[in-house]
Order: C-alpha cells, then sequence, then structure tokens
C-alpha cells in the first residue's frame, strides 16, 4: 500500500514537474536521473507503514569517509542534489535555514550530491551558499540507487527519516521551507522506539 502510494506521488510529481531531456543525466546502470521542479507538500507516512532504510555510505565533500549508522537515533533529512541543478541552488541554501534552526533538536541533514563532473564545482557552491550540514560525493548516484523503492533519482529528491531510521517521508522536486519544517517538528513529536 506503501509503495503503491509512493509511486503515484511520484508519478503525479514527474507530470507536474518540469523534466526535459536536457535535465537528464545517464546513471552508469541505465538509469537517468530528471530535474523535477515540484512536489506537494510532505506527508508523513504512518509509522506501522515504514520500512527501514537501506544502510549506506561514502567520501565526504572535501574527504573523508562516512556511513549511515551516524544518523543512528535522530530525525534525519537526506537531500540529493547537484550544483549543475536549478532548483537545486534554490533548495540547498533554504535547507541550511531549516538546519540552522533544528540541529541541536536531534535533527542530521545529509546532502547527496550526484553526478557531478567534478568535485571542485559541488563544493565551490557549499562554500559560496555557506552549507554547514555535510555532503557526500556520489558521482555515480550509488546511494541513490541504494534508494531504488523510492523515487530518489529525480533531483532534487528529500527523503526523511525516523529516530528509528525508517522512512518517514518522501519528496520528489523542490521542498518548501514549511512543508519540511512540518514534517520534522511531526517526527520529533513522535520520541523515539517507534511502534
Amino acid at each position: 500500500m506503501r509503495r503503491a502510494l509512493l509511486a503515484v506521488t511520484a508519478a503525479l510529481a514527474l507530470l507536474t514537474g518540469c523534466s526535459t531531456g536536457e535535465g537528464q543525466v545517464d546513471v552508469a546502470n541505465g538509469g537517468q536521473f530528471r530535474f523535477v521542479a515540484a512536489t506537494p507538500a510532505g506527508e508523513v507516512i504512518p509509522e506501522a507503514e515504514r520500512d527501514a532504510a537501506p544502510e549506506f555510505g561514502g567520501t565526504l565533500l572535501g574527504g573523508g569517509d562516512w556511513t549511515s549508522a551516524v544518523l543512528d537515533g535522530r530525525v534525519a533529512v537526506l537531500n540529493f542534489w547537484g550544483s549543475w541543478c536549478p532548483p537545486c541552488r534554490v533548495e540547498t541554501p533554504q535547507f541550511q535555514e531549516v538546519y540552522a534552526d533544528v540541529r541541536d533538536e536531534g535533527v542530521a541533514f545529509l546532502g547527496l550530491n550526484v553526478k557531478e563532473t567534478d568535485e571542485q564545482f559541488a563544493q565551490a557552491f557549499v562554500d559560496s551558499e555557506g552549507i554547514e550540514f555535510p555532503s557526500l560525493y556520489d558521482p555515480a548516484g550509488e546511494v541513490a540507487l541504494a534508494f531504488r523503492d523510492y523515487p530518489a533519482t529525480a533531483i532534487p529528491s528529500t527523503i526523511v527519516l525516523d529516530r528509528d531510521g525508517r522512512v518517514a517521508a518522501v519528496y520528489t522536486g523542490e521542498v518548501a521551507q514549511d512543508d519540511l519544517r512540518a514534517v520534522i517538528d511531526s517526527l520529533l513529536g513522535e520520541g523515539s522506539g517507534g511502534s
């Protein structure tokens, strides 16, 4: 039921968003990344219907290893972005604003930079915008492929995890700050332990 709902939501977002041949980037395994400009307000997936997020890791922009174990016990916002993606260039600085407000409340943010031709472009964007949360450099889109049950190949995409590491909300396209804050507040209000 939940996967069917996510598939319908993703299809609607793709229909209402912008997706052009110019915005498509081939992924090594034959998939594609597409720009998507719009998303409906996010809805929290009911606790009983949530599935565990896959474990993943990689190399951070600027160096250093990272693993999803860092997210244990925290609400986590995973944002798939690229400096080549116009909606991402608008959304990522807004995510920084939300992050600055909630980072001390047990909320983690992680950017997942995909399909950059050169890591320097991604790092320059992060530096110029003052982005403080970490980003994995994932040029092959391997983490997006790990989330293959969710529409993470539409760029930008955002997946929000609850404190138990389960997928609690999925956005395709640019996320409004108010929508993101509402989902985070809802998940923080759940407490830990899940159902």
